[in-house]
């Protein structure tokens, strides 16, 4: 895999860059929509593809593993031949799932001990177990297992995770190392940064990541009930360490607004379920600010969802119409939804990478960040 930086915005540390995988490439600043369980949850493969256009997606380790399993996904050829999307994939660690499991987990120096949230059964991740279950999964980039504290955990209780996602570290990048792809393609492993709200920490956990010389870099922990303004702090912190020639991935984040202040400090890469959690509620953001499409204000409103038409959903169905389905309960209004709010978000940080290109991004963030906000 290979990263290179195109162009630095010159009012900002926003960047155009562009990743080369064995699965094509990825224009970055980029949005990857959430498939935990190798689909994104009301979308077909044809639509992220076309309609989306979406070039790389996630699959997660912990979910996958425990359904349909990695013996399922071997006898496939990988993920990738399993679920159809022949571009380029990234498979999360499991590590926030399992961590999320409270009461129905107990973590150690080895590893962690978890219930399985479908039938109770007990498992056990180690980081090695993890790389193997990642390298059966054969996603384009895989992540290392970590702890996720909570943002509002202690310091002694942060500095001991940090500790413990460190070993862990060590151990993913060995047996990493030990290992080979399963199915004729190259696996990137990146790094986790952690370390809470705390900037001696962050920075700790940022100079201790490149020491591995990885192939790209994932800021992990935030999001995670810390004010965005302590997120945005800790973006800047890590991201004045990590290199400059290596792909910066801020996990879990966010809304339009979080994206575009992650892209302004230097980030490349972003995953949400927000914009297809969000379209299943009736949820819809647009460019012009964000609809509640169960609202009866919108019962005669024959407008397009999105007067800027940023996917064809925008020009075929309108907002009385998405009202319509919504107020019915049909099944498709979440398909509509949930593709608009991807087509949105793919539009959003592909307009971010044209603004950073015309050294233009700063003045154009600062010109549409109020309209996202609006509740129309």
């Amino acid at each position: 895999m290979t990263f290179e930086l195109l162009h630095t915005d010159a009012g900002s540390h926003a960047r155009a860059g562009r990743i080369s995988t064995d699965h094509g490439p990825i224009e970055t600043p980029i949005f990857m929509p959430v498939g935990t369980l190798g689909s994104v949850k009301g979308v077909h493969q044809r639509e992220l593809k076309d309609d989306i256009q979406a070039q790389i997606i996630l699959g997660n380790t912990y979910h996958l593993y425990l359904r349909p399993g990695t013996d399922v996904i071997e006898k496939a050829g990988g993920l990738h031949r399993f679920n159809g999307f022949d571009r380029p994939m990234l498979t999360d660690s499991g590590g926030f799932q399992v961590f999320s499991l409270t009461g129905i987990r107990k973590l150690n120096e080895e590893g962690c001990e978890f219930r399985s949230h479908i039938d109770g059964s007990r498992h056990f991740f180690t980081p090695e177990k993890v790389m193997d279950i990642e390298r059966s999964i054969g996603a384009d980039i895989m992540m290392a297992f970590d702890e996720c504290p909570p943002g509002t955990a202690e310091y002694t209780y942060a500095r001991k995770s940090l500790n413990l996602t460190h070993n862990w570290l060590k151990r993913c990048m060995k047996r990493f190392h030990e290992t080979e792809p399963k199915y004729g393609y190259h696996q990137a492993l990146f790094p986790i940064v952690q370390g809470c709200v705390y900037k001696d920490l962050r920075q700790e956990s940022a100079r201790f990541v490149t020491d591995f010389d990885a192939e790209g870099y994932a800021i992990g922990g935030l999001a995670v009930g810390e004010p965005a303004e302590v997120m945005y702090e800790m973006i800047e912190v890590v991201n004045d360490i990590l290199p400059v020639d290596r792909p910066r991935y801020l996990m879990g984040v966010g809304t339009p607004v979080n994206i575009l202040e992650g892209i302004e400090r230097g980030v490349d890469m972003f995953d949400c379920v927000m914009p297809t959690r969000n379209g299943r509620n009736a949820m819809l953001f647009t460019s012009q600010g964000i609809l509640n499409m169960r609202n009866a204000k919108w019962a005669d409103d024959f407008s397009p969802v999105d007067p800027d038409a940023h996917c064809f959903v925008d020009t075929q169905y309108s907002r009385a119409y998405l009202h319509h389905l919504f107020k019915a309960k049909e099944l498709l209004a979440l398909q509509i939804a949930s593709i608009h709010n991807l087509a949105f978000y793919l539009w959003l940080v592909g307009e971010a990478r044209r603004q950073i290109l015309a050294d233009n991004f700063a003045t154009w963030k600062a010109g549409i960040v109020e309209q996202l906000m609006r509740r129309l």
